[in-house]
């Protein structure tokens, strides 16, 4: 067996003991001829110290020919030439896998290569990483791969931006692979953590830019002290709103100098008239109910605070009211009906993307937030002895803790989970900064809504749903328990909220009360009816003349001397085969052929109903079967 060719990273070996390892190279890679080594040979007497290539101008380094490109490449990777960063980006390396055989190269590439399938990479793309990000950064550094640094990925970076600008090459591609270079070089212990680099946001006195003083210092003083107390996101959407403000008040009274000159009739009731009117930048509409009432309560609550907190400049007396706010919409929650939920459940257990699909069966379970989905770390299920499993679901949106408790099918969702899931070191929260052990991780970085997102579109096209959000799992889970008679104390804790009005919201859905009070009145209707009109008549729901009744796209009931149409807008009759499941229903022998067809029928229907997606109208069928032959026992028995 041939030993590997030595690596000697002193570039000024004598010529000889280079062309001899260059010739051992060759050897070991299966490759060369004498081209090769004449090549060589030309190339060590003109540049006997081998650095002094990587001195000559790019243009001239790309004409090497295809003899001379190989002993380039073996002094690239033995550690004799390292050459800048603008050649080693304008040069393919499509041999390099044989090229680094025998060298330290082919240690540290396949050290992060197998890194990289570790935390979830395919080969292909492992092999992408290493072979155009860390090979390069290797050779022009002389490093190992140990002790590479964020400084050292900086470059090659900045490198790749200098080259768009100078050739017009994108280095778009090359972003992507550096940033999963960093993440796997984090998770190797090779990188820090990756510093959290929050959207960066105009200073207040921009964004107020376009509002005159004085009330422009007032409102970046009001911007300043809101700071201390409310989160960036919502300083930046009070600043929205104010700006807006400040420059509809100052377009209307120019002479205007503070909020303590602001009248009602001159200023405020124009501002909301004008509010109205205002552009959606975004889709050039006007401003959605929504946010005019968003709108008027930010400015609302800003003349009010600084009015509580004694500034000077505040106004002298109320100026917006209860009234003057815009009459908000209240839809109720969209949730999926029973078969919908059934059917996208079916499709995500059946999906190729598990962690995703295990991601939204599991928001499904627990009824999360999609922000408090993707917060959870992997110490987020507890045991609680005598009363079993329970999720923690960390702080969210209402910065609020609950614990969720978990059926046997979300224990075996969050096992998938935590098999499907990218290993690795704990990583930045992107809000906190503290290091955090995320349950959702997917090539060593944190999942995002997009990605659930994308998935869920997915799975609700290939199920015939349409499109589906990720708060309607929320909403779903939260109506099946109110099905289920949960109280709305429980309902409360289950979804984290902190006032009743946001629970009874779901109690609108299907109230017991209302449910109850409707079937009293319809027996009362039902029983001042009186006798059943003589004459027969048939509603013209399907001509059934050529066909089996059976087949109709229609819900339909089997009884034991006749059949039922009706319209799937009527849904199913509350009635139907109410006789056969009666404890004073009696039957005998006689009756046999009648209850035989009966029960052939129903199991008929049955099928036609699940094969239309009606599970429910199939259950209701199935029942029926079960009690025909309860009957048919009892009418041979007797």
């Amino acid at each position: 067996m041939m030993l590997p060719a030595p690596v000697n990273t002193n570039a000024t070996d004598p010529p000889a003991a280079l062309l001899a390892s260059y010739a051992a190279h060759l050897a070991l890679t299966r490759r060369g001829n004498t081209a090769y080594t004449t090549a060589a040979k030309t190339f060590v007497a003109r540049w006997p110290h081998v650095q002094d290539w990587a001195l000559r101008p790019l243009h001239l380094q790309l004409t090497a020919n295809n003899a001379t490109k190989p002993f380039v490449t073996f002094l690239m990777v033995s550690g004799r030439l390292r050459p800048d960063y603008d050649y080693l980006l304008a040069r393919k390396f499509s041999s390099l896998w044989r090229e680094v055989i025998g060298t330290g190269l082919e240690t540290d590439l396949a050290r992060f290569r197998t890194a990289a399938g570790e935390l979830g990479f395919s080969d292909r793309v492992a092999s992408a990483l290493a072979s155009q990000v860390i090979a390069r950064l290797l050779i022009h550094t002389g490093r190992i791969l140990d002790i590479l640094t964020d400084a050292d990925v900086d470059e090659l970076e900045k490198a790749c931006h200098e080259r768009q600008d100078r050739t017009g090459r994108s280095a778009r591609s090359y972003r992507g692979l550096l940033q999963s270079t960093r993440q796997i070089l984090f998770h190797q212990g090779v990188l820090p953590p990756p510093a959290t680099r929050p959207a960066p946001r105009l200073p207040f006195d921009k964004r107020m830019a376009a509002v005159p003083s004085p009330l422009h210092e007032v409102l970046v003083r009001y911007l300043q002290r809101k700071s201390v107390t409310c989160v960036p996101a919502t300083v930046s959407g009070i600043a929205t709103r104010l700006a807006h403000f400040g420059r509809v008040i100052s377009e209307l009274d120019p002479t205007l100098t503070g909020p303590d000159g602001l009248e009602r009739c001159r200023h405020i009731e124009p501002y909301l008239i004008a509010l109205s009117l205002a552009e959606n930048t975004k889709s050039g509409g006007t401003l959605s109910i929504a946010e005019q009432s968003r709108r008027v309560n930010t400015v609302a609550n800003f003349l009010t605070e600084i009015t509580e907190w004694g500034w000077p400049d505040a106004p002298t007396r109320r100026l917006l009211f209860r009234s003057d706010i815009p009459r908000l919409p209240r839809p109720l929650p969209r949730y999926l009906p029973p078969d919908a939920d059934r059917t996208l459940s079916a499709e995500l257990v059946r999906s190729p993307n598990r962690l995703t699909a295990d991601a939204l069966l599991l928001q499904r379970a627990a009824g999360l937030r999609i922000g408090e989905l993707l917060d959870l770390e992997m110490d987020c299920v507890h045991e609680v002895p005598g009363q079993g499993s329970w999720l923690k679901v960390p702080l969210g949106k209402l910065a609020t803790e609950r614990m969720v408790p978990l059926d046997d099918d979300a224990l075996e969702v969050l096992d998938r989970i935590s098999i499907t899931r990218s290993p690795g070191r704990p990583i930045p929260h992107p809000r906190t900064g503290r290091p955090a052990d995320f349950l959702f991780t997917h090539h060593g970085h944190r999942l995002g809504q997009n990605a659930l997102r994308t998935e869920l579109a997915r799975a609700g096209q290939t199920a015939g749903l349409g499109h589906i959000t990720t708060h309607q799992l929320r909403h779903t889970y939260a109506t099946a328990l109110i099905n289920a008679g949960v109280s709305l104390q429980a309902l409360m804790a289950l979804l984290g909220h902190v006032s009743a009005e946001m629970s009874l919201r779901y109690g609108r859905l299907f109230d017991s009360t209302v449910r109850t009070e409707y079937e009293r009145a319809l027996d009362m209707a039902k029983a001042r009816i009186g006798p059943l009109p003589t004459g027969r008549r048939t509603l013209p729901l399907v001509d059934i003349t050529n066909g089996d009744w059976r087949e109709t796209p229609m819900i339909k009931a089997r009884m034991a001397g006749g059949y039922c149409l009706r319209a799937p807008a009527q849904e199913a009759c509350p009635y139907a085969n109410i006789c056969e499941h009666c404890p004073s229903y009696r039957t005998d022998n006689t009756h046999l052929p009648v209850l035989t067809a009966q029960r052939h029928d129903a199991e008929i229907l049955a099928r036609d109903a699940a094969a239309r997606g009606w599970s429910s109208e199939a259950q209701r069928h199935q029942k029926l079967v079960e009690q025909l032959d309860i009957l048919i026992s009892e009418a041979h028995t007797g």
